[in-house]
């Protein structure tokens, strides 16, 4: 299943995907021609009634939570190639599920997604089922940043496909647990620290950013995760909105430093 946001809206790689035996799902940015040539694919879509609505949790630039209420409709129809392309390309028999909101939010920018797939959507669930899917880009994207933003995953000189294989398996699996750890923070922050922290973890998370007096002695999984980001230079305020990837995979960098340093000084001069 190929999912893709607008950059991916193109016509060649719909047919390349039905001849490799695959599915696609892709945000549009083309309103392409459909049915009998004389109408588009928005113009079908005024015609398609609302299936129902699907409600969200998103959050805006200050890291607040709001829920976004959807009207969801879907259509069965034939989208045709770009006129350039028609002697190269078949028509295509897809669905075009069209979820928006209503009313413009005032502290975000409003929730509209155009989608195309090859997959029939018969019903409301159908349709969710593809939000769903659609929705889980954005984790795919963030994974790849923290592989070659925070991991230089590019920036490796090895000379053969081989050793890159294995690097990039290994860069794979950290990039997994720092993201792994940003979204634990936001979903079980009440957890405790052993889901993701050794002892040594939070021993030296204690010694390196030390509590305030006030401060509860038995801490949750979310008091060491900002103790980890502050390693990484989040500032901890009162507003600030939950620590990032960015903040995270600095501070899990430098403290997998201060371990290794120390592992070596036991070895070294013993305990």
């Amino acid at each position: 299943m190929h999912i893709g946001d607008r950059e991916s809206d193109i016509y060649e790689l719909f047919c390349l995907a039905q001849q490799l035996g695959t599915h696609f799902l892709v945000r549009t940015c083309v309103d392409r021609l459909a049915g009998d040539g004389e109408h588009t694919v928005r113009d079908e879509m005024k015609q398609a009634s609302v299936r129902g609505l699907h409600r969200v949790q998103v959050r805006n630039g200050r890291g607040e939570f709001s829920t976004a209420v959807l009207e969801i409709r879907c259509r069965r129809m034939v989208v045709r190639p770009p006129i350039g392309k028609r002697k190269d390309y078949p028509e295509l028999t897809l669905t075009a599920i069209h979820a928006s909101e209503k009313d413009a939010p005032k502290d975000r920018e409003k929730i509209d997604w155009k989608l195309l797939t090859d997959l029939p959507v018969r019903t409301r669930q159908e349709a969710v089922e593809k939000l769903d899917w659609y929705a889980q880009r954005w984790k795919i994207e963030t994974f790849h940043k923290i592989l070659k933003s925070g991991c230089k995953a590019e920036e490796a000189k090895l000379r053969t496909a081989e050793r890159l294989v294995n690097l990039i398996a290994i860069l794979c699996i950290l990039s997994w647990r720092i993201f792994w750890i940003t979204m634990l923070n936001r979903t079980q922050p009440q957890a405790s620290p052993d889901e993701a922290f050794t002892e040594l973890d939070q021993y030296l998370l204690d010694e390196l950013v030390p509590d305030k007096p006030a401060q509860h002695p038995a801490a949750p999984l979310a008091h060491y995760i900002v103790k980890l980001a502050q390693l990484g230079g989040y500032l901890a305020r009162t507003h600030d909105p939950p620590p990032g990837n960015t903040v995270i995979w600095r501070g899990m960098s430098r403290l997998t430093d201060i371990e290794l340093g120390i592992m070596i000084g036991v070895q070294l001069v013993g305990n």
